[in-house]
Order: structure tokens, then sequence, then C-alpha cells
């Protein structure tokens, strides 16, 4: 299937389509009431149009976007980054390079009528340099100089530098990002005035209007609107996914920016499209306010992320397996296995309990527990509505801290990988220890969304049988075996992974 979710994807040659077919047929209706007056009649008189005072009328009761816009415009910044060269596994560099061998619009239109552009006179190769440079959006939230945009705009940034509405240029620093929701803080300094805008305190309702304002193609603040189409969607960009998504056109060089509601308050962050075509079809996707607001708070805090950790690895529970445990409806995650050592290990929480509540809020499948329990702060005292071999219970327990990028520490108790192991963003375990998954090879146990390994679809709970052509046991064996492939100068390692599904090879490159 060619159709995927990008973010910051760019093609835009058929945009004219629409608006040749608009005007088309525009003049056809015109043509139709020119033919239909009265014999010897003007064709030009008053019965033949709508008249002045209906048209101000109709006009008057359009609505328009120009007061929300004026205001909020200026609180809109491009954000403008370097990044070293040697960084080409940056989420900027895959997902949001405008300095790259591919043709910018303004080159290909350059080219075409022989004048000097970034790519050169007369399209002479452009030379390669040390640095790449990535541009993005973002908006202030505080008139001292912070403000938010997305952690791919900004990752592996050697320099950042925001340009204001008004043309003014200032240099920011990262003041902490959050890969697992694609969001970043950044700080610029030298003034304490500066326009801001605030994140909405109402979730926006589907059929709401929406404007987007951002900084596509490097062409600064440009202004879109639409209507919010849906929200909780899961597009697989990470565990925490709940994006609304919306119809106002989003290119590349929009994330990071905001999309409004008609108060002016930011109901989300513009991170991704949908796109066959590679260019805005009308469906984006934003990172809603609620989100953006507890991780932006973090990050000004701490400049990290702190997350509450339950340590189970859970499913959705479907019809059938609803049906096979006695249960009403298909609502509820369904514990595989109880992480040792972890918060709900130690409460009691066994494999086939299904969670239907927290703190008294049902609970809809997996991902939605995975949500509400990252919203909580280590530490907080949670009560648990489980269904535990066919009787409800309630159970009490303190979260634990979301171990920061467990990959790295997957084999607890044995050495850290040597400098220079290749890593796939995978958090792993003997199939042995893990109930269910059998005797051979290793359990996924967490994915980094970021990693390569989660680009080539592998997913918590797969089975790992072997890497490069040999048998795995353990997390040595995976890391010896990784090692001997970049040795060898290879690119990629391939892993036989066994799914819930099937047994498929899995080609994942080395970073």
């Amino acid at each position: 299937m060619n159709d995927r979710v990008n973010s910051d994807t760019t093609t835009s040659r058929n945009i004219l389509r629409p608006r040749r077919l608009a005007l088309l047929g525009t003049a056809a209706a015109l043509g139709v009431a020119l033919l239909a007056t009265a014999p010897g009649s003007s064709p030009f008189s008053a019965t033949s149009f709508i008249a002045p005072a209906q048209a101000a009328e109709t006009a008057a009761t359009l609505p328009g976007f120009g007061d929300l816009v004026s205001k909020v415009k200026p609180a809109v910044i491009s954000v403008r980054v370097r990044i070293d060269q040697d960084n080409d596994n940056s989420a900027m560099l895959q997902q949001n390079r405008m300095d790259s061998d591919a043709d910018a619009p303004f080159d290909q239109f350059s080219r075409q009528f022989g004048f000097r552009g970034p790519g050169g006179m007369n399209g002479m190769p452009r030379q390669r340099h040390q640095m790449i440079t990535g541009e993005g959006s973002g908006f202030f939230i505080s008139a001292d100089g912070y403000a938010v945009t997305n952690n791919h705009v900004v990752d592996h940034a050697a320099s950042v530098q925001v340009t204001m509405d008004d043309g003014a240029i200032y240099t920011a620093k990262v003041v902490g990002t959050d890969p697992k929701t694609d969001l970043a803080l950044i700080k610029v300094e030298g003034r304490k005035d500066f326009p801001f805008v605030k994140f909405s305190d109402q979730k926006p309702r589907i059929g709401d209007w929406v404007v987007a304002v951002g900084n596509p193609f490097g062409l600064g603040g440009t202004v879109t609107a639409g209507i919010v189409s849906a929200s909780g969607r899961d597009i697989g960009n990470g565990p925490y996914d709940d994006f609304i998504q919306i119809d106002a056109p989003i290119n590349k060089g929009n994330s990071g920016g905001p999309a409004f509601d008609m108060s002016g308050n930011v109901i989300g962050v513009n991170t991704a499209i949908f796109s066959p075509s590679g260019g805005s079809v009308g469906i984006g996707f934003d990172i809603p306010a609620s989100t953006a607001k507890l991780v932006v708070a973090q990050l000004k805090d701490k400049g990290a992320v702190t997350r509450g950790w339950l340590g189970v690895q859970v499913q959705p529970v479907t019809s059938d397996i609803a049906d096979s445990l006695g249960l009403k409806e298909a609502r509820g995650a369904i514990v595989d296995n109880p992480q040792d050592g972890s918060p709900a290990a130690k409460a009691g929480i066994e494999a086939g309990d299904v969670i239907t509540a927290v703190n008294g809020t049902a609970i809809k499948d997996s991902r939605d527990l995975a949500r509400t329990i990252a919203t909580l702060a280590p530490g907080t005292s949670v009560k648990l509505d489980v269904v535990h071999k066919g009787d409800s219970k309630t159970v009490t327990l303190a979260l634990g801290e979301l171990p920061n990028e467990r990959q790295a520490n997957a084999d607890e108790g044995k050495a850290q990988p040597d400098a220079g192991t290749p890593r796939l963003g995978l958090s792993l375990a003997p199939a042995g220890d893990v109930q269910g998954a059998g005797q051979k090879g290793v359990v996924v146990t967490e994915v980094d969304p970021q990693g390569p390994a989660a680009q080539r679809g592998i997913q918590t709970g797969d089975v790992i049988l072997n890497v490069g052509g040999k048998a795995v046991a353990n997390i040595g064996d995976v890391r010896s075996e990784l090692a001997q492939a970049k040795s060898s100068g290879k690119r990629s390692v391939l892993l036989q992974v066994r799914s819930a599904q099937a047994t498929r090879f899995v080609a994942v490159p080395l970073a």
C-alpha cells in the first residue's frame, strides 16, 4: 500500500486543479444566465444579477477569519535549525528536510526560467556542506520567550533560529524535548514582551472551525482554515497517540505550528499528515492542547517528562476475549504479563486479568490505559478496577516511574551495550521469561516509536527468532549479531520475527 503517514511530506503539483474546475463551473453558469435573458433585453440588466444590497448582506453573513488571524498570527514563528550532517538519523532529516538533494519548489521554478537560485546558476549542483538546514513552525506561549514546536523539528539541532511575523530574527535554545509525544519547548532571550497565545481549556467538537498558521515550504506565516474532522486518532506515531484530525491544509514546514479555535486559543499542535501524494489532501493530525499543556509544563520545570509506570504488557479486549471471559462488553485491557518487580506485579495483578477502570474512569482499551497512566506522576496512588478469574475487585497501588528509554537496560543485571553497538530501539527479554512467549527467541517488551525497528512495523509482543540468520536466545546474542553485522559493513540486519499473525523477515537499518 503506497499510502503513508508522514510528518511534513510534500508535493503540490495538483493543487490548482480544483480551482480550475471551479472557474469553469462559474463561467458555464454565467453563460446559462446570459442565454436565459429575455429577447431584446440587455444581458447585463439588474434582473440578471444579485442586487448590490443582497450581495452586501450575503457577504456580511459569510464567516471571516481576519480579526482572529490579526490577533494570533504575531505569536506564530518560523523555526530554522542547522543540523550536523553526521546526525543523518535525526527525525528532522528523515521527516522535515528542506535542504536536501530533492529540489525545493522554487529551485524548480528558478532553473526553468534560468534564474540564479539555491541550487546554483542555471541548475548547477549545490555543494554539500557540513551542516544541513531544516525548517518548521512554532508559537510563543509566554511573553518572556518560551515557545512550543515539534521534537522532530529541533531533533539533533546544532543551532535554532526563529523568525517572527514582523521579520525579527532571534536565536533560541532547546529547553527540553519529549520524543514520545513529539513535542519540544524552546526559549528565546532578549525580550519580555513577545506576543503569545494560550492553550484551549476545552476539547474541540467535531465540526468546529479551525485555523492553522505556520511556515509551509519555508514561505513564512501562512494561514489555512478548515474544521475538526475527528478526534482520538491513532496513527502509529507513538504509544500515546490521541490526535485531533483536521482538514485545514498543512504541509511540509507546518510541523510545530498551532491550530486555533475561533476564540484564538490553541486546540492542537500540527504534527503529521496522511498523504497518498505527498502533499496536503485535507487529512492532518494535531497533538491535543490537553496533552501539550501537561508535557510543556514538565519540560519547562525539569527539561524532561516523567510518566507513571504500571509495569504490564497489555492488549485490547476483543469480542472473542470478552466472550471467553464472560464479560458483558469488549472493553478494557487484558494483561499479557506483569513485569517482575513492577508496581502491578507487587500489587498481585496477574496475566489474564482485565483492567477496566482507573480511579473510577472506564478504560476503553490498552491504548487508553497507557495514555491514562502516562498522565499521572510517579508515586501517585491509583485504584484499578480489575476482573480476576471472573470476579471483580479493586486494586490500589503506587505508580512507579517509567524508565527513560528502557531499551538501554532491557537485559537488567547484565552489562550495558558496548559503545558502537547498533541499537534498534527495542526492549527485549528472553522468551522463556515471558509467559506465553514460548522458549525460542527474545520477546519485544517495549518499542521506541522513534527507533528504526518501529519504522519497520515491529511491535510489543513480537518474538525475534534470529538475527542475521543466527538464532538468538538472549539479549547478549542480539548484541553480538548486531555488532557483527555492523563490523561487516552492512547497512541493515535481517530479523526473523514471529507475531500474532505470522512469522516474517524484517530488514531493519542499523542506526
